[in-house]
């Protein structure tokens, strides 16, 4: 059998990188989210996206996509500094769903959702978007786990500001 880079993997995790202060280095790097973010509240809200979901609500339609159901292993939150570090580590991502869930967290930071609304996100999806996608920059591929790799290590930021 033929090794291929797409189909061998058994997950990806990305990591997504938030600054609660404005930087014009950092500005490729990350999400400058001018308003106070509760990161314990994230952290909460990050858990109900562990397991296996529909994740309809956090993708644009895909004709070539058969199912929207991705089994999320872990959603990482933690602040370093100025950043809240987001790592989420998946058997594989639809189109926008990192960005998205990061948004909906981002919401729940803000006091605008809460982790029930992720929950209730997750268990109706619907071709009706999650409310926040948060933007390109700030989303790094960390790593993709074939056979025998170990699970990523420490959550550390890509650029410290």
């Amino acid at each position: 059998r033929r090794f291929h880079a797409r189909h061998a993997a058994l997950a990806r995790s990305y990591l997504y990188q938030i600054s609660r202060r404005r930087s014009a280095l950092g500005k490729p790097f990350v999400w400058w989210v001018k308003d106070a973010l509760d990161a314990a509240a994230m952290a909460r809200a990050a858990r109900r996206f562990e397991g296996m979901h529909d994740f309809q609500s956090f993708t644009d339609q895909d004709p070539e996509e058969t199912s929207t159901k991705v089994d999320v292993r872990s959603v990482d939150v933690r602040e370093d500094g100025s950043l809240i570090l987001i790592r989420i580590l998946g058997s594989h991502f639809l189109w926008k769903m990192a960005r998205r869930m990061v948004g909906v967290l981002a919401e729940v930071g803000r006091g605008s959702l809460a982790d029930d609304d992720v929950a209730r996100l997750l268990r109706t999806p619907s071709e009706t978007v999650a409310p926040l996608t948060a933007p390109p920059s700030g989303l790094f591929l960390e790593r993709v786990l074939y056979e025998g790799d170990p699970p990523p290590g420490a959550l550390r930021p890509v650029l410290s500001l």
